[in-house]
């Protein structure tokens, strides 16, 4: 294997990630517009449509995770970017509400299978010892597809309107395939003997713990991402909405300057920082109602976040072989995808019977609570349980 990070593969890799999610995340802040004016839907009925993607994706993924040790990358990525793409062309033909709810239904089922195949296939082409400044990387092109995404289909739309914004993610999309068709894929070796269905081999055993520890702490990235413009108006910010910018410049710069550490170091330190900036970051946005106060806490509390998810990343590659990369992926992804899901319902609901300021203060003692159980729980079963990847802890 090329022992550079940024070998051709990983750089087509990446770039297809980059496209994917700007295709993805176009739509973010136009899809509830479009369903709520255009099909005529209540408030409660955009969260029930947009929620359906999100379920698809937690119900596919342990699937595609056995698929992908079962039958290797190549084919199920592929097919799965290809009908991705496609799907946007469908928006176009969604005259109901039950319409909508199958559409995205079937285009979040193909966001569980791209994002679990592409991540399983990164940590097949990133050097062993350098997984951690790879994840790094490859996790710098996902957030780049969440700052750009909504710019580039709010641009869209203003200059074509929702069908050019559909198609403009179809586009978008099918150059991500021909990139992801370029690359030179490893050969995949199927285990022996060949790996047989059950329903506890789709997901990793082995990789539960740093699962779960992951799934704590994205209860507090659920809420910040779905409520913090709301927040932002309470307190009286012009442009709440800049919040998000400079959050992602804080994840970007935290994800290059970090992953190196990770691969030298081992995960303790880093994630003893990083947590604890968020620790630090939450009272310090609900607390320091101001603007100087609001953008402070999205630098500390982007910077603090953007190590978090690679860093368990590289841990749980790091925990099991090639042949069940594609499980530990999947375990890990359905963790994230349930502790967001989760953290926006705990912070709704703390925030309706008490305050914001109380939810982001919760925030701040789960974030606690998740460095604890990794100091003293995940770090040593980690360390017990690694079985590549180099770091001393």
């Amino acid at each position: 294997m090329n022992e550079k990070v940024w070998n051709r593969d990983f750089t087509l890799l990446t770039i297809s990630n980059f496209l994917m999610c700007c295709a993805y995340y176009s739509l973010i802040s136009t899809i509830p517009v479009y369903i709520s004016n255009e099909l005529h839907a209540t408030g409660s009925v955009v969260g029930l449509v947009l929620a359906s993607y999100v379920i698809a994706a937690i119900l596919i993924r342990p699937f595609c995770g056995f698929g992908l040790d079962k039958f290797g990358r190549k084919s199920i990525f592929l097919a799965a970017l290809f009908i991705y793409a496609m799907i946007f062309n469908t928006y176009l033909f969604a005259s109901t509400l039950l319409i909508m709810v199958f559409i995205r239904f079937a285009h979040g089922l193909t966001w569980g299978l791209t994002t679990t195949s592409n991540s399983t296939i990164a940590g097949d082409v990133i050097p062993g010892n350098k997984r951690g400044a790879g994840f790094g990387y490859f996790g710098v092109s996902t957030t780049a597809g969440m700052a750009l995404g909504p710019l580039i289909g709010t641009f869209i739309f203003h200059q074509g309107g929702y069908q050019a914004m559909f198609l403009g993610g179809c586009l978008i999309s099918l150059v991500s395939l021909g990139l992801a068709a370029s690359i030179r894929y490893p050969k995949y070796y199927m285990p022996r003997p060949g790996l047989q269905f059950s329903w506890a081999g789709l997901l990793e055993s082995g990789t539960i713990l740093p699962s779960l520890n992951v799934l704590i702490i994205m209860l507090t990235y659920g809420g910040l991402i779905s409520f913090v413009a709301l927040y932002g108006h309470e307190i009286g910010i012009r442009n709440p909405s800049g919040f998000f910018l400079i959050y992602a410049l804080g994840i970007i710069s935290s994800r290059f300057t970090s992953g190196r550490s990770v691969d030298r170091n081992g995960p303790r330190r880093i994630i003893m920082i990083c947590l604890g900036m968020l620790i630090i970051g939450f009272p310090m946005l609900a607390l320091w109602q101001t603007p100087a106060g609001f953008y402070s806490a999205a630098v500390i509390l982007g910077f603090g976040n953007g190590v978090v998810f690679p860093t368990f990343q590289t841990m749980t590659n790091n925990m099991v072989p090639a042949a069940r990369r594609g499980a530990a992926s999947s375990t890990l992804f359905i963790a994230v995808d349930i502790g967001m899901g989760l953290g926006m319902i705990l912070v709704g609901s703390i925030s309706q019977y008490f305050s914001m300021t109380a939810a982001f203060l919760v925030c701040s003692a789960i974030c606690a609570a998740g460095l604890l159980l990794f100091l003293f729980v995940t770090l040593d079963y980690y360390l017990a349980h690694r079985v590549n990847g180099q770091g001393s802890g």
